[in-house]
């Protein structure tokens, strides 16, 4: 039987339209609150399973790795087996590897669990997205992605909150279990309200990228978790970063000789996909420390429990999903360069707001900043998301998915860690236990990432002012 032909048009079912972003909005959104809800357990899952919670480090390591490896080769997947098939395979697989995560008896069991529940994330983030941008025209695009970028906002930031209201009141396998009803609701609306698309299903398999590309980004992955641990010495540190490095080159010389790469790295001469990916990298630096920073702002230095720690960041969820509502008409307004040139430089300037919260800063101000915050990393990440593929066509959507996807799970890495560093930095010899110097040191590391963020900026003064209006002029037009 001959493959299927490759279908990048979109279907004109209004009920596809309707209910497909919160199919992927809901997956999503799984995969990302489990992504770090897992941190908050960790004490108690050492202790039920009989071991130190650092002996659990690979519990962490290994799911990123999954992901590392699995999200290169999901638009290949999407392309032979049909997104549809491929994206319900991986609600699936992350669904039943959620439970028996939940019914590990031993490190081991947790491990090998977590690994499959990361190739099953991998295969979620840009097969959904893949299936928004086939089914969508470019001008209702944007707002399809108002959806679909809350998950990635929130997640990271409730993740810790959920994890250790869970494990307070419930066992810790009760985090994974949780899982359940909702991959069941997921799977649900995929067979009623999912398009299945196809590529080219011809495309074979490009091992040797895959080995390359897939052993350099997972070796980085592993080295990232590792120093935002500060767990490797200098000279190893630098030695394997070096082979990561070299692995990772090795697979750009390869990708430009191969007839079918895994990722066709000839996309980046696309401006606005090349902008849009390399200028969010830049700017993920910085946001992408804060899940890890406004923890610990509000619970070592100010003193405050979990659940109150939690309640300071929903209003940033809030704001986000209230941001869907005016982005559009934003991005119609003052195009995509002016709106993510002055956004980066506000998001820099609420990182760096942080720094004036102390014991005794009022509540409601900080509310305020959790909001502000929220507001602007939602029209960010929107205005990214959207615009890189607003120059891409139909055939390309899953290698441009895939690329966008691996490079975004990366910098999400490189953000934690350099948070994680900076701070570590200004502390230096002081003891972790010393309330004035981790808020000391904090206050200087939102200094700092802001600053990163502020500068991030310049990145989209390549932009073009009409670039994207094939995005922004249609989601105007038709909010």
């Amino acid at each position: 039987m001959s493959p299927p032909a490759p279908s990048p048009t979109a279907p004109a079912d209004p009920r596809v339209k309707r209910y497909l972003p919160w199919v992927v909005a809901i997956a999503l959104f799984m995969e990302q609150l489990d992504s770090t809800i897992i941190n908050t357990a960790v004490p108690s899952m050492a202790a039920s399973l009989g071991v130190t919670p650092l002996s659990l480090k690979a519990v962490v390591t290994s799911y990123i790795l999954s992901l590392a490896v699995g999200i290169p080769i999901s638009g290949w997947m999407a392309d032979r087996y049909g997104s549809r098939r491929v994206f319900s395979a991986a609600v699936a697989l992350f669904t039943f590897s959620s439970v028996l995560c939940g019914l590990a008896l031993n490190v081991p069991m947790l491990v090998a669990a977590r690994i499959l529940q990361g190739l099953g994330a991998a295969m979620m983030m840009p097969v959904g997205r893949l299936t928004i941008i086939r089914t969508f025209p470019k001008s209702e695009l944007l707002v399809a992605m108002n959806f679909v970028v809350i998950p990635a906002l929130i997640g990271p930031l409730l993740g810790p909150t959920v994890g250790g209201l869970i494990v307070h009141w419930l066992p810790w396998r009760a985090i994974f279990f949780i899982n359940v009803p909702v991959g069941l609701v997921a799977q649900y609306l995929i067979h009623r309200h999912m398009p299945d698309y196809h590529g080219d299903a011809s495309r074979p398999l490009d091992l040797v990228g895959l080995i390359l590309f897939g052993s350099g980004a997972a070796l980085l992955s592993w080295l990232l978790e590792i120093f935002g641990e500060h767990a490797l010495d200098f000279t190893s540190g630098i030695l394997l970063s070096g082979l990561a490095a070299a692995l990772l080159l090795g697979y750009g010389w390869h990708a430009q000789r191969s007839p079918y790469p895994l990722l066709r790295l000839a996309l980046f001469r696309i401006r606005t996909f090349r902008v849009s990916v390399v200028g969010g990298f830049i700017t993920r630096l910085g946001i992408g420390g804060m899940p890890f920073m406004l923890p610990l702002l509000y619970q070592i230095g100010l003193g405050l429990p979990a659940w109150q720690s939690g309640l300071l960041i929903m209003p940033s969820a809030a704001a986000a999903m209230t941001m869907k509502l005016i982005s559009t008409h934003l991005l119609a307004r003052f195009g995509f360069r002016r709106v993510l040139v002055v956004n980066t430089v506000l998001i820099g300037l609420t990182i760096a707001a942080f720094s004036r919260v102390v014991p005794g800063t009022p509540t409601a101000a900080i509310v305020g900043l959790s909001l502000l915050q929220g507001l602007f990393n939602s029209l960010q990440f929107s205005s990214m998301n959207s615009m890189a593929y607003s120059d891409i066509r139909p055939e390309d959507s899953s290698m441009a998915s895939s690329i966008a996807s691996s490079m975004q799970q990366m910098s999400m890495s490189f953000g934690l860690a350099c948070a994680s560093l900076v701070v570590a930095a200004y502390l230096g010899e002081q003891p972790q236990t010393d309330r004035a110097a981790v808020i000391s040191a904090l206050h200087h590391t939102f200094l700092t990432m802001g600053a990163l963020t502020i500068l991030s900026s310049l990145s989209f003064w390549t932009l073009r002012p009409d670039d994207g209006e094939n995005v922004s002029k249609g989601a105007g037009g038709e909010a």
